[in-house]
């Protein structure tokens, strides 16, 4: 017998489902860990601005408080990356069509990133409104990828689309109300 099969008689050998257990929470842990991130660092984006800038606007009509936005964001970064999650695990739908709809939730994700830059980081309702308009667009088409693939992660979507039509007005209105 050889050292090298000798050596595999005494490792345990892990089951095929438990691999796949650990893959799928791992998946799980990136899926929202990339949100968190991007959470994280709007956060740092809007921090600064939130106390200086943002106080000096005139607000639209049905502003929340501030202390509003981060609980309700946090919830619906966690919701986000279950999301994609959900139709990520799904085995019987095939590789392009979960491709092609993970692709889309990525580009949400990046528009979601890139708002409070435009919005807070530059001081921009203008910039913020061309960047929130798409990105509600985003929220929606990936909502309606994910609604033939995973019903649960559509579900899942449907406050954050939501949110960003809510906060679409809330930028169409700071930008109105503060022009010039």
């Amino acid at each position: 017998m050889s050292s090298r099969s000798e050596n595999r008689v005494f490792q345990t050998v892990e089951p095929p489902f438990r691999r796949a257990k650990r893959a799928s929470l791992l998946a799980l842990i990136g899926f929202v860990g990339l949100c968190v991130l991007v959470y994280a660092a709007n956060g740092a984006v809007t921090a600064s601005s939130v106390k200086g800038w943002y106080q000096t606007l005139a607000r639209p009509p049905g502003s929340p408080p501030d202390w509003v936005f981060a609980p309700v964001w946090a919830s619906l970064y966690a919701m986000i990356g279950v999301s994609a999650w959900l139709v990520w695990r799904r085995i019987e739908i095939a590789a392009h069509r979960k491709r092609a709809a993970l692709r889309v939730w990525g580009w949400q994700l990046l528009l979601n990133a890139l708002w409070p830059a435009a919005f807070f980081g530059m001081h921009s309702a203008g910039l913020g409104l061309l960047v929130i308009v798409p990105l509600l667009g985003s929220v929606a088409a990936t909502l309606l990828v994910f609604w033939p693939l995973q019903r649960g992660a559509a579900v899942l979507l449907a406050p954050y689309l939501a949110w960003v039509g809510f906060a679409t007005y809330l930028n169409a209105g700071f930008w109105w109300l503060n022009a010039g």
